[in-house]
Formats: structure tokens, C-alpha cells, sequence
């Protein structure tokens, strides 16, 4: 996989444990090896911009997601497929911290929910009525669940 992740947000975060899990999760989608995904860590300044250009809401929010749709990646099983480029995460560390603190866990714990949050955007899952949102808040439990038990095994 070709992941670039660069953390402009001037927050330090655990860059490494976020790069296994995006291999982690590609690989358990089955998206084709070759693919690339860019991931972008910026501060609340940034994230607010972004909201409002793309979203049209206002303040910062915690994950972005910027899906290349004429690309979209083949699966690692069919040969002829190209390995396409999946887009971009952006993600807001403070943000993140802030909702971190909500729900009781610590901040690495909750970039790594946004994070596999926004690849399942840019893999075409989506939130927007009940059914949608349990199959996909049930794929993103299933793939951290599955990162976290490798990571204590190995």
C-alpha cells in the first residue's frame, strides 16, 4: 500500500500505529495492494477552513473525507484491476482530543476510530439513514476490534 501521512497539525501523534492501521484496514477490505490513500493531520484552524469549503458547515469537525471516484480501486483478488487511488483523510488532533474526553478513552484511541472512519467514506460507505449507519459503524468496530487483537498478539 502507498500511504502517505503527514501531521501538520502541530499536535504529536502516533504516525506509525496510524500507518498499520490504514495497511490493516486496506487489507481487510481487500483493496488492491498498489493502492494509494494520503492521510492529513491538521490543526483546528485548518479542519474549520476545510468545513466550510467542502461541507458548508461551520467550525471544525473531526474527519474529512475526500474519496477520488473515477478512480476507485480494484480488489487485491482480481488480477486485471488497477490499483487506483483512493483519496484523502484529513483528521483534526484537538478535535479528536476534545471528543476523546467525552467518551472516555484517550486521543490515540479516537484518531484511530476517525481514521478508519474516513477510509470507509472513501470506500463508498456512508452514514446517512439507519441501515447504512449500522453497517457501517459495524465494519469500522469489526476493524478496529481486529487491529487491536493483532496488535496485542504480535
Amino acid at each position: 500500500m502507498n500511504v502517505d501521512i503527514c501531521n501538520e497539525s502541530g499536535v504529536e501523534v502516533d504516525t506509525d500505529a496510524l500507518l498499520d492501521l490504514v495497511r490493516h484496514v486496506l487489507d481487510e477490505m481487500r483493496i488492491h495492494p498498489q493502492a494509494e490513500l494520503s492521510v492529513l493531520l491538521v490543526d483546528t484552524a485548518t479542519m474549520e477552513k476545510l468545513h466550510v469549503q467542502w461541507m458548508d458547515e461551520p467550525g471544525p469537525t473531526d474527519v474529512l473525507a475526500f474519496p477520488m471516484d473515477e478512480l476507485r480501486p480494484g480488489r487485491r483478488d482480481n488480477p486485471e484491476a488497477d490499483p487506483g487511488l483512493l483519496g484523502d483523510v484529513v483528521l483534526c488532533p484537538e478535535v479528536a482530543a476534545n471528543q476523546a474526553r467525552i467518551a472516555g478513552h484517550s486521543t490515540e484511541d479516537e484518531l484511530q476510530l476517525l481514521c478508519t472512519h474516513g477510509i470507509l467514506h472513501l470506500l463508498g460507505y456512508d452514514h446517512a439513514d439507519p441501515v447504512e449507519e449500522k453497517e457501517m459503524f459495524d465494519e469500522q468496530r469489526r476493524l478496529l476490534a481486529a487491529w487491536h487483537s493483532r496488535r496485542r498478539q504480535g
